[in-house]
C-alpha cells in the first residue's frame, strides 16, 4: 500500500469562482494521496490560491503570501506554492519579488498540480494559456457548508470591458457541456447539497459558445429535475436584454426552487461612461430590462455592483448614478472605487479621478444604499419567511440563516432566536430590521 504523501494546507482568496478552483485543487491533491489540513502549522506544503483582479486584491494576495511564508521558518512547511490569478497575471516577474515562494502555478495549470508537486524541477513558474475547464469527473472537495455549493457553469470572459483583467487572467468564455453540469449537480445533491449557486463570469451567456443551442433557461429546466435540490440561485448575470428571454423569466416566476434573486453587475448608468467602459448595454436598455424583470418577477431581489470614479466621471455623471440608485431601489448593492489596472485599455484613459473624490463618491453611494436597504428590510417585519439555517453566530448570540433573497457572503443574513441545526429549513417570523440584516424568531422546523 502506497504511503500517504505530505500534508497540504490550502488558503483560498477572492471570489466564489476562485473558491471552486481551490475545491478542485483539494480534490486533485486528495486523489493523489496528499493529506489535507486547515492548520498551516501542520502542513509541509502551503498553497495560497490568489486573486489579482484589482490592485487591492493583489496587495492582499502578496500580504497573505508573506504571512504564510513564516511557516517555512517556524512551522513544518517546506514548500510554499502560489496559484491562481496572481501568477497568471504577472508570471515569472514574481520570482524576483517573492523569493520565498517555491512554485507559481497559473489558472490554466491546476490539473498538473499533483504532478508538479511530486517531482523536482528547475523551473519555478508554470503559467500557460488559460484553457482549463473542470468537468463532472474532476474530483472536488467542498469547503462551503455541506448544504450549499457553488457550481461553475463556464470559465473566462469574452466581453472585453476596458477596466477588466479577467479575459487576460481567465481566457475567453467557454461553457461546460450541459451534461457535465447536470452530472455534477446530481453528485452534489447526492452529497447533501440543497442550495446550488450557479456562477461564471457571465452566467446568462451560458451555451452561446457551444453552438448546440444550449442556454441558461434549458440548463435550469434540467437542473430542476435533480432530486434533493431545494434552492437554485443565479449569480453574475450580464445586464443585456437579449439574455433575459420570456422563457427564462417565466421559468423563474413559475418554479419555486429557483430563487427570486438576480445579481446584475451594471457598473454605471451614464451612456458616455458605459461606452468608455466597453459595456454592451446603455442606460435606457438597463432601465427597461430592470422594469421587465420586476414585472415578470414582482418579488425578485436585485443585486448590482457599481464603479465610482471611472476616468473622466464628472460630478453630473455621478449624480445621475446616485439618482438611478434612488430610482431603482436595489435590494443589495456593492460599490467599488475604480482601480487602474496595467494592461487594460482603461489604464491609459485621460482625466483620472483623485482618490479622495472617489472615496467621497463611494461613501455617498453606500450611505444612500444603506437607507434603501433599511427601508426594504423594514417591509419584511411581521412576515413569516422560509430560512436556511447556517449555524450559530458568535457575535449575535443567535443562529444565522438566509432567505431565498440573500446570497452567502455578499448579502445580509437573518439572525434567529430558537433551536435548529445547520442545514435545517425553518419558518421564522421577522421581528426586527437592521440596515442590511434581519432578526427573526423560529416558529417551526419545515419538513
Amino acid at each position: 500500500m502506497e504511503s500517504m504523501k505530505e500534508t497540504v494546507c490550502l488558503v483560498s482568496l477572492g471570489c466564489a469562482k476562485n473558491l471552486v478552483d481551490s475545491e478542485v485543487m483539494l480534490g486533485l491533491l486528495s486523489k493523489a494521496g496528499y493529506r489535507l489540513s486547515t492548520d498551516p502549522s501542520e502542513a509541509e506544503i502551503i498553497i495560497v490560491n490568489t486573486c489579482s483582479f484589482i490592485q487591492d486584491a493583489t496587495k492582499e494576495a502578496i500580504d497573505t503570501i508573506l504571512q504564510y511564508s513564516h511557516y517555512k521558518k517556524e512551522g513544518r512547511c517546506r514548500r510554499l506554492i502560489v496559484s491562481g490569478c496572481l501568477p497568471q497575471r504577472y508570471g515569472e516577474a514574481l520570482e524576483k519579488e517573492l523569493p520565498e515562494v517555491d512554485l507559481f502555478i497559473g489558472t490554466g495549470d491546476f490539473r498538473d498540480l499533483p504532478a508538479l508537486l511530486s517531482r523536482s524541477q528547475q523551473t519555478k513558474t508554470f503559467v500557460s494559456k488559460p484553457s482549463f475547464l473542470y468537468d463532472e469527473k474532476t474530483p472536488r472537495i467542498l469547503s462551503t457548508p455541506p448544504f450549499t455549493a457553488y457550481l461553475k457553469i463556464a470559465e473566462g470572459c469574452s466581453k472585453a470591458c476596458t477596466f477588466c483583467t479577467v479575459p487576460k487572467i481567465r481566457g475567453p468564455y467557454r461553457s461546460r457541456r450541459p451534461r457535465s453540469v447536470i452530472e455534477e449537480a446530481r453528485r452534489l445533491a447526492g452529497q447533501g447539497v440543497q442550495e446550488l449557486i450557479l456562477i461564471a463570469q457571465d452566467t446568462t451567456a451560458y451555451g452561446e459558445d457551444l453552438g448546440t443551442g444550449a442556454t441558461l433557461e434549458k440548463l435550469l429546466r434540467n437542473l430542476l429535475k435533480v432530486e434533493g435540490l431545494h434552492w437554485i440561485r443565479i449569480l453574475y448575470a450580464y445586464p443585456k436584454a437579449q439574455y433575459f428571454t420570456e422563457g427564462l423569466l417565466d421559468l423563474m416566476a413559475q418554479e419555486r426552487k429557483i430563487c427570486p434573486y438576480l445579481d446584475l453587475p451594471i457598473q454605471h448608468i451614464d451612456d458616455e461612461i458605459l461606452k468608455r467602459m466597453g459595456r454592451r448595454a446603455r442606460g435606457a436598455e438597463i432601465r427597461n430590462l430592470l422594469q421587465k424583470i420586476r414585472v415578470s418577477l414582482p418579488d425578485v431581489s436585485l443585486r448590482t455592483s457599481l464603479i465610482v470614479g471611472f476616468p473622466g466621471e464628472r460630478d453630473s455623471q455621478f449624480k445621475s448614478l446616485s439618482e438611478f440608485v434612488e430610482e431603482i431601489q436595489f435590494d443589495h448593492l456593492g460599490a467599488f472605487k475604480y482601480s487602474a489596472e496595467e494592461g487594460t485599455p482603461a489604464f491609459r484613459l485621460p482625466h483620472p479621478i483623485p482618490d479622495n473624490v472617489k472615496e467621497e463618491r463611494l461613501k455617498a453611494l453606500m450611505k444612500l444604499q444603506k437607507k434603501i436597504s433599511l427601508k426594504k428590510c423594514r417591509t419584511l417585519v411581521g412576515q413569516k419567511k422560509e430560512v436556511l439555517v447556517e449555524g450559530p453566530d458568535g457575535h449575535q448570540n443567535a443562529l444565522r440563516g438566509r432567505l431565498q433573497t440573500q446570497a452567502p457572503e455578499i448579502d445580509g443574513a437573518v439572525f434567529l432566536k430558537g433551536d435548529a441545526h445547520p442545514g435545517d429549513w425553518v419558518e421564522a417570523r421577522i421581528a426586527h430590521a437592521l440596515p442590511y440584516d434581519l432578526i427573526g424568531e423560529i416558529e417551526r422546523i419545515l419538513p
